[in-house]
């Protein structure tokens, strides 16, 4: 058995990994099949349907414009995971180098490092957030971008204080004398040691970047025109359908946020329960 059918085997037997992945591939059917199983266009507007209550032709209501709220909420499942698991893949990344570089380097190139993740770690990531994306525009991209560079610090601070101690480990002291490279050691010898961190750190890094972007659409930062949960949210709350108790129009954006994210969460745990042994054995 390959070291991927025995990883296989075991998330298949883990309850939390098999929980989670239920729940993201869901969200990921809504978000592939929205164009073939939701009632309506997202982008078709009816002024005779203004803010209607649930009934079975808007199963959720509709919101200002006469627009189906079932409809923009299959929608929005597309741009969370979009903006999730890319921007996650940025943060983990960065989070990655830095902390090898930092961890197997140590000294003056450990120094610098670590002065700027306690910059980005001190500051309130959020605000920074807002600022960043207004000046760079509202585009989808860029607010990837901006939760990307921003969310990285964490991540380097993990690897890097797992890389201090693999570092002097006897299978590395072996490839340095045989004359090994750097990047060589760093990622064919210390990555693999640090994955199981790294893979359930990047499930954190997804769900982390789903909230983000809703509470950034919330505040009117971002791609505010595009169909978001966030957007829908904020809608809600510009319209005062939020004040006014209608939650056909609020729950079911945050409910699938929270029910999202959570998914990736139990994900996170099950991969870094199945790669560390130590974790495994407590378990069982």
């Amino acid at each position: 058995m390959t070291e991927e059918q025995h990883f296989l085997k075991l998330f298949a037997h883990n309850l939390k990994g098999m929980t989670g992945l239920v729940i993201v591939l869901t969200f990921v059917m809504m978000g592939v099949l929205a164009p073939f199983v939701s009632p309506y266009s997202p982008y078709a507007t009816n002024p005779n349907a203004f803010l209607l209550s649930p009934r079975p032709s808007h199963p959720f209501g509709t919101n200002v414009l006469g627009q189906d709220l079932l409809t923009l909420d299959l929608y929005g499942a597309q741009i969370s995971l979009i903006v999730g698991l890319s921007s996650a893949a940025i943060a983990v990344g960065l989070g990655l180098v830095a902390g090898l570089f930092s961890g197997y380097f140590g000294g003056v190139v450990d120094e610098i490092i670590m002065r700027i993740v306690d910059f980005f770690i001190v500051i309130p990531a959020l605000v920074f957030m807002i600022i960043i994306a207004a000046l760079l525009g509202p585009s989808t991209v860029n607010v990837i971008l901006v939760i990307g560079m921003l969310s990285w610090a964490p991540t380097a601070r993990i690897i890097r204080s797992m890389v201090l101690s693999i570092r002097e480990w006897p299978f590395v002291e072996s490839a340095r004398a045989n004359n090994a490279g750097s990047l060589y050691i760093m990622f064919r010898h210390i990555f693999p040691n640090v994955s199981s961190v790294l893979y359930g750190n990047a499930m954190l890094a997804v769900a982390s970047a789903i909230f983000t972007q809703a509470a950034l659409v919330f505040l009117g930062v971002g791609n505010v025109t595009a169909i978001s949960w966030g957007g829908i949210i904020r809608e809600a709350y510009a319209t005062g359908a939020l004040t006014n108790g209608d939650l056909s129009y609020v729950l079911p954006p945050g409910f699938f946020i929270f029910i999202l994210i959570f998914g990736f969460i139990m994900i996170g745990y099950a991969i870094e329960e199945i790669l560390n042994p130590k974790l495994r054995l407590r378990r069982q």
